[in-house]
Parts: structure tokens; sequence; C-alpha cells
């Protein structure tokens, strides 16, 4: 009996934590990382800091919002099938309850002047919030030369290209692979050569 309610505690949670998140983050999946990130690592331990940044690139590689996907994967770290369920709806019920409410009223909101001056604030906001999470993010990175080559050439080509940043992801992904399989056959070449001496 205590054991189902603690789950449903650890439910309702993980819920209200996603919840808080999609209610009060503006500008989106990037702009929700930081508070993503704040609520599953620092205040929930739910996923280790060193964890978050694999779980960030699995959910901007997999088709989907970052913030959605990212939420569906730490809800079922935590706490299975209905923990991913409950993370996904706590995320998206906020954004899509606002969203309709502004559709129903967009020509009316889209007249008011002072609506124009909040998407203006919100924008710099949002800049700054994704600044601040690849400078934090940056700072648990593990560099060798290869990703720093991928990071500087995706960033180049990303800002000065038309380039779909699809091909970024999927390039930086293919290079990463083909460098790690050069690697362990170097290795294994190498352990080979010791056991033949």
């Amino acid at each position: 009996m205590e054991s189902t309610t603690s789950q449903k505690e650890k439910l309702l949670t993980v819920f209200i934590t996603f919840f808080k998140i999609g209610l009060f983050t503006f500008g989106g999946g990037y702009a929700m990382i930081p508070l993503i990130e704040y609520e599953t690592v620092e205040r929930h331990h739910w996923i280790e800091s060193k964890d978050i940044l694999d779980i960030f690139a699995i959910a901007e590689a997999t088709p989907g919002v970052i913030a959605i996907n990212t939420a569906t994967f730490v809800g079922y770290r935590v706490a299975g099938f209905w923990g991913s369920l409950m993370a996904t709806l706590g995320v998206v019920i906020p954004s899509f309850t606002i969203i309709s409410l502004i559709a129903l009223f967009f020509e009316e909101f889209q007249s008011l002047e002072w609506v124009g001056y909040a998407f203006k604030g919100v924008r710099a906001g949002v800049i700054v919030l994704i600044l601040g999470a690849v400078v934090k993010m940056g700072k648990k990175g593990e560099y060798t030369p290869l990703t720093v080559l991928i990071l500087i050439l995706a960033f180049g080509l990303a800002s000065f290209t038309d380039i779909n940043v699809i091909y970024l992801l999927l390039g930086g992904a293919v290079t990463g692979l083909f460098y790690q399989l050069w690697l362990n056959r170097k290795i294994s070449n190498g352990k080979k050569t010791g056991e033949d001496k």
C-alpha cells in the first residue's frame, strides 16, 4: 500500500514539475533547457549532472520538440511508462492551453500595442536564457580536439550558411561514430600487438 502511495506521489511530483516548466518558460524548447536542468538535476536529483547533456542530445536528435522529448525521457527514467506520460502531459498542457486561448483572440491581441512591447521583452529574455544554457552545458562538456573541431564547424555552418541543422546533427553523429569505431579498432590492435610480443 505504501509503495502504491509513494508511486502516486512520485507521479504527481513529476507532473507538477513539468507543468511548472511548461507554464513558466517562454521561447520554446531551448529556453526550457535551464529550467529542466535545474528541476531534474539540482532540485529533485532525478538525473545525474553528467547525464543531462546526453539526454538533451538524444532529445534533440529524435523527432519532435526537445522539451517534450526530454520530459518523456526523464519521466520514464523516474517512474517508467506512467512517469513519461505524466511528464509529457505536464509540459504540454500549459502551452496547449495558452496557445489555444491566444488563437481564439489572435486578431485582438495583434492590435494591442502593449502586446508587441511584451513580445519584444520576451524575445530578449529568451536569448539570454538560451545563451545561459549554452554556457552552463558547455562547462560540463568533455572536450577532445575532434569535439572542438565539430563544435566550431557546426557553429560556423549554422551561423553563416543556409545548411539545415538536421544535416549538422547527422554529420556530427556520423563523425563521432566513425571516430569511436576507429579508436576502438586502434586500441584492440594495440592490445593484440602487445600480446604477440
